[in-house]
């Protein structure tokens, strides 16, 4: 059973800001937008913790590791460098989408995203240090088996983009779905996913899925660990081992060595 800690992170009364008092360049606010995800990454990071964009003015971060003290340092951190602050709520579940819809709801429990009067609303709680494991956090690394020989060096970059994407849309669809787990693309052809409970055929379904349903063919390698950055540091070395063998899945546990190949 895994054990995840989401953060939503919601920036306050971000659409009216965007327009208030007149509409604000649109390279302005893409800027902002990078600049805080960026500074979130390093945040959070510092901290073992991962930090995905999603929609930019709402963010996801897998936090296992991190107390109410380090939310509150991450929070005033933005509040003293940008003019825009954020909302945090944190959750736990035994599958990550368990996870994120309690800390959505307890969010918008405190207020609209467009709500003037709230700010830097906190709710939640943390995993208790005696509470967590090595085994807590499950985390699959996917990316496109041969993207550069199939799309970046035959197609021009706009349609390598649409395969790319037709193949992160399907297979965070289907994980969603079928496994509760939130996937979440990184850039190049990689997808990280935050998982449930699930082994290597759960794994190969979902490849075999993506394949089936818009012909994007993947591999994956599957970690574990305490904090974010353990478990992906596992699976980026299990999917090392599928590109040196042509596996579609590797799952290397890291506390125990174990693995388990498809």
């Amino acid at each position: 059973m895994t054990n995840t800690q989401v953060t939503h992170v919601q920036i306050d009364n971000y659409g009216p800001w965007t327009v208030t008092p007149e509409p604000r360049r649109e390279v302005d606010l893409q800027t902002l937008q990078s600049r805080l995800y960026a500074d979130l990454c390093q945040l959070v990071g510092n901290r073992g913790g991962y930090v995905f964009f999603s929609r930019f003015d709402n963010m996801i971060a897998v936090t296992n590791g991190l107390d109410e003290a380090d939310h509150q340092l991450v929070q005033e951190s933005v509040g003293n460098r940008y003019p825009v602050t954020m909302s945090l709520s944190v959750a736990t579940g035994t599958t990550p989408a368990e996870a994120l819809g309690t800390a959505t709801e307890q969010l918008q429990a405190a207020g609209s995203a467009q709500d003037k009067t709230r700010r830097e609303i906190l709710r939640g709680r943390t995993i208790d240090a005696e509470f967590r494991t090595d085994e807590d956090l499950q985390i699959a690394h996917f990316d496109v088996v041969d993207a550069t020989g199939k799309y970046t060096d035959q197609l021009n970059e706009f349609d390598t983009f649409i395969q790319i994407e037709q193949g992160y849309a399907e297979l965070m669809r289907y994980m969603r779905e079928a496994y509760d787990s939130l996937s979440f693309f990184v850039g190049g052809d990689n997808v990280i996913a935050v998982c449930s409970e699930m082994d290597a055929a759960d794994y190969r379904d979902a490849v075999d899925h993506v394949s089936d349903a818009v012909d994007v063919e993947l591999q994956v390698g599957v970690g574990r660990g305490a904090v974010a950055q353990d478990a992906g540091m596992a699976a980026k070395h299990a999917l090392e081992e599928c590109r040196a063998t042509g596996a579609e899945v590797h799952v290397g546990w890291s506390r125990t060595n174990d693995s388990q190949v498809g």
